[in-house]
């Protein structure tokens, strides 16, 4: 499909341009700001050819693309015609409905997504130069060295004029303004006279605030401080500016406000940052990271199980972008980060897992998926394997949790650290050689990461074989019962529509002794929702399950887990004996029936082991549904509480 066609359909799907307050996009990722996500058609978005999945997640509706996503946000912003490519400033955005934590992560997504490619890039540089110069192939006096170095480092030395630049383009002041700003915070005189021996006093001698004063500024001291590499002062800062901005502007002259409000603005804004934004955000870092640093060195162990088993449900959920901030301010601080680095093996169990699944499905549209999302996940992008393989399988998500967990585990007890952000996956290995280069560390890195994907890979191996092509069974079976409903939706034409034929009316007897419950308390949402066709369900008090009607049978699962039925008059029924007992792989289930086998009311279909089940922990709630209800003017449940076979269930009219 043309990048244009689907970018027309995923505008379409979220409501339409008029609904979209701002979009921006990160490695797999459109994310977009609504002003109403109940008008975004998940199901629809979800199924469109080009999109993985739909996430709605830090005030965001993200849609997952995966690797070809920023030439599709490209094509996107130009055919949706989204000003300021897209973007917008918090101003022009109404966050009341968004809980604090949301407001957070949407702030330092925002703020660190434009700026990710490049800082990952320089991180890469700074980390292959230290390992060349590790290896003896460079020397520090070598002027391959001194670029390489040069290049690597200049993002993070001058780091308060790029965040300088996106923090104004997220709080809506002009971008030079936010790094003029930024640029102040690195002024050699200013960066010089924080790191010189000698003061005019110090404040706050004794405790962890203790900083020099090496000057004035209209007679109030000012506390020196480096902040090359820094983080949250440049931030709060812009976002101070932003509001002397919108003050500025209300009280100057228009004829005047071109060059009058960055005045004010910048006149008001560094010496405020240097006298009283700088000094406290300096220290607010300082004890986020002696914070993490007692967290993690209580147990670096027990950090990095549960930072590994976590992990990927915080990128699920976006959540990740907090640790970011965090490992941004700790390396400011202390030279170092211990935690994010314990999340590094993450990306390879994901990956062993999808190797496993390329060996055993016969799938050729889930190999199609899997291959290239072993390789991006090589690499650290792994959006495309949770979304597309893993996460709607459950089971392989799981198991590359513990996969993860185990790796984590390891790097935790090397010690990892990471000295700067360079890139994901194998790129992630030269962020943790610091001064000591290649040490025990980046050997723990390297370890925690090889055992990821092994285990990964025999977990999978092991126990996750049969989720891989059974779920995808049982959803293309389930199609199949449900193609006529789809071809009378898809032949409505928006001005004609043809006459609707219904089916001859019949009455369904119950299948199974047991309760009625109501199709809505089903804790599955394909069947409560209605989206599988109307019925009920029972919760058995045996394990057999008979016909509820005259006809044949269309569809035996292999796992006997469940059965499509079709009755002489036409309804299209099926029967799902409990929740996710697809994976239970047919162990607990007996079918004594066959494909195209003529039925009557009250024939055995199939027998079930109810205490194997439940054992198993599964529940054996089962839903009997119509799956052909848009050829019924009405379908109505004519029993409640307790029921046995051969009584009457439903009424199909």
């Amino acid at each position: 499909m043309a990048y244009e066609d689907l970018s027309r359909e995923i505008i379409a799907d979220i409501g339409g341009k008029d609904n979209v307050v701002s979009v921006v996009h990160c490695t797999t990722r459109l994310r977009f700001k609504l002003k109403d996500m109940k008008k975004a058609n998940d199901d629809k978005l979800k199924a469109t050819d080009g999109v993985i999945s739909v996430v709605k997640s830090g005030g965001q509706y993200q849609v997952v693309i995966g690797n070809n996503v920023a030439d599709v946000y490209d094509t996107l912003v130009k055919v949706g015609g989204f000003a300021n490519g897209g973007s917008v400033s918090d101003d022009d955005v109404d966050n009341s409905n968004m809980s604090l934590a949301d407001k957070f992560i949407d702030l330092i997504s925002g703020i660190f997504n434009p700026l990710l490619g490049a800082m990952c890039a320089g991180g890469m540089i700074k980390g292959f130069n230290a390992m060349f110069l590790a290896f003896g192939w460079l020397s520090t006096n070598s002027g391959t060295y001194v670029i390489l170095n040069a290049i690597g480092d200049s993002l993070f030395y001058f780091l308060p004029v790029i965040l300088g630049i996106s923090s104004a383009k997220k709080f809506g002041i002009n971008t030079y303004l936010g790094a003029t700003i930024g640029a102040a915070l690195c002024y050699p005189s200013i960066v010089s006279m924080a790191s010189s021996k000698t003061a005019l006093f110090t404040v706050f001698k004794g405790t962890f605030l203790e900083a020099p004063v090496h000057m004035t500024f209209l007679g109030i001291p000012v506390i020196s401080m480096n902040y090359t590499t820094s983080v949250i002062p440049i931030i709060i800062a812009v976002w101070f500016a932003s509001k002397v901005q919108k003050v500025a502007r209300k009280i100057i002259p228009d004829v005047v406000k071109t060059f009058l409000v960055p005045f004010i603005v910048l006149l008001v804004t560094v010496p405020i940052t240097f006298l009283v934004i700088g000094p406290v955000a300096t220290w607010l870092g300082n004890g986020v990271a002696e914070i993490v640093s007692a967290i993690y060195n209580f147990s670096p162990v027990i950090a990095g199980i549960l930072m590994g088993a976590f992990w990927q449900v915080f990128v699920i959920f976006g959540v990740h972008w907090g640790f970011v901030a965090v490992m941004m301010t700790n390396i400011a601080a202390m030279g170092f980060d211990p935690i994010i680095g314990l999340s590094f093996a993450a990306s390879f169990a994901q990956t062993g897992v999808v190797l496993a699944m390329i060996f055993q499905t016969k799938d050729e549209k889930t190999r199609s998926i899997a291959i290239p999302a072993f390789v991006s996940g090589i690499f650290g992008v792994t959006e495309p394997a949770i979304y597309g393989l893993t996460l709607p399988r459950k089971k392989p998500f799981i198991l590359s949790c513990i996969a993860s967990a185990v790796g984590g585990g390891l790097i935790g007890l090397f010690g990892t650290k990471t000295y700067l952000m360079a890139g994901m996956g194998i790129f992630a290995i030269p962020c943790a050689m610091g001064k000591n280069g290649i040490d025990m560390g980046v050997y723990g890195l390297m370890i925690g990461m090889a055992v990821a994907i092994v285990l990964g890979f025999a977990l999978q191996m092991i126990f996750g074989k049969k989720s891989v092509d059974g779920n995808l069974a049982e959803q293309a079976a389930v199609s199949a019962t449900a193609t006529s409903a789809a071809t009378n939706d898809s032949a409505n034409s928006d001005t004609v529509k043809a006459e609707v034929s219904y089916n001859k009316e019949e009455e369904l007897v119950a299948p199974i002794n047991g309760q009625v419950v109501p199709l809505s308390d089903v804790k599955d949402e394909v069947f409560s929702s209605g989206s599988m066709g109307k019925g009920i369900a029972i919760e058995p008090q045996e394990g057999k399950v008979c016909s509820p009607l005259d006809g044949e049978v269309v569809m035996v699962f292999p796992t006997g887990h469940a059965i499509g039925l079709k009755s002489t008059n036409g309804a299209e029924v099926m029967i799902h004996i409990g929740m996710d007992t697809v994976e239970l792989e047919g162990k607990g289930f007996t079918t004594l029936v066959k494909k195209s086998q003529a039925v009557k009311k009250g024939d055995p279909l199939i027998k079930f082991d109810m205490e194997a089940i439940k054992k198993a922990g599964f529940k054996l709630t089962t839903p009997i549904v119509v799956t052909n209800s848009n050829e019924y003017q009405e379908i109505t449940a004519i029993a409640d509480g307790p029921i046995t076979i051969g009584t009457a269930l439903l009424d199909l009219k």
